[in-house]
This record gives C-alpha cells, structure tokens and sequence, in this order.
C-alpha cells in the first residue's frame, strides 16, 4: 500500500495499492518499504489466494479482459502511533472480477492493480479446466404475445 502526500485543502494525503508479489517468503510482519518525502509504501505479507469453481465466471471475466487486475479490498485502521494516526490496511484479495464487484455493492473500498503474469497463467488454466459459458436461452419475442399477457411477463 502507498501513501502519497496530495496538495489539496480537503485531502491531505491519498492511500492505494500500487503492487503485489507472488510467492513472498519473507518475514511475515507488515512493514515500511519506502519513506520519502510525500511518499511511503507498506508491504502487507501473507495474503492467500484460493480459486474456487463457485468463482469460475469471475475470473473468466478478469483474464479475458484487457487488463487483468489483482482486486484489494482495504479498509482504514488506527496505527497505534502517538499522536494516533491511521493506515491503509489491505484485508482481502481477489482474483475475481464479480467477488471484487459484491464487495463494492457492500460499500468496501477496493482497488486493483495489474495482474502479475504467473498469476495470470494459473488463473488463465484454472478458468480453462473449470469454466464453460451457459448458452444463451432463446426468448420468445413479445410481438407473439396478446396484450394482457405482455403485461404479465
């Protein structure tokens, strides 16, 4: 997550994601990457990724896109610092275009950034072995329909 200095009388500073890394073994614990001025980046480890079949239709959509993303849903949290402050904090992470679509339906803040390519290879092969598109179901035009039962439908 970023934190970027902004000059604005409303808003004195802007938080989103700006990355993810694939296969972190690294320590576990959230820390400061980046401190410059106007500019800090946090890296959040830990985050698991599972597709699941339920999910098939949302991540056809994501890879089949232009520009596959990595969803974040984050939420504001206090630091703990004195003076108290508060952080962007990412919770969850999908790969899913529709899981990311009903969690902005849920008024969650949720941002994306690109789809690194191993990512995009595995989502790419899972969607293959898991998802087949339904077929359209032909619906009988209205025009054959009396009034009273164009009303009905």
């Amino acid at each position: 997550m970023q934190r970027r200095a902004l000059e604005n009388r409303w808003q004195s500073e802007v938080w989103e994601p700006v990355g993810v890394l694939c296969d972190y073994e690294g320590d576990p614990k959230p820390r400061i990457l980046v401190e410059g001025v106007g500019t800090q980046q946090w890296l959040y480890p830990g985050f698991e990724v599972v597709l699941r079949r339920s999910e098939a239709e949302g991540y056809y959509h994501n890879v089949s896109a232009q520009e596959p993303r990595v969803f974040i849903l984050w939420r504001m949290e206090s630091d703990g610092a004195v003076p108290p402050g508060e952080r962007a904090v990412p919770q969850f992470a999908t790969l899913s275009y529709d899981e990311a679509s009903r969690w902005m339906d849920g008024g969650e803040r949720v941002d994306s950034v690109g789809m690194p390519a191993s990512l995009f290879a595995w989502v790419g092969e899972f969607v293959e072995k898991n998802y087949r598109r339904e077929p359209k179901k032909r619906i009988r035009p209205q025009s054959f329909l009396s009034p009273k039962d164009r009303a009905r439908s």
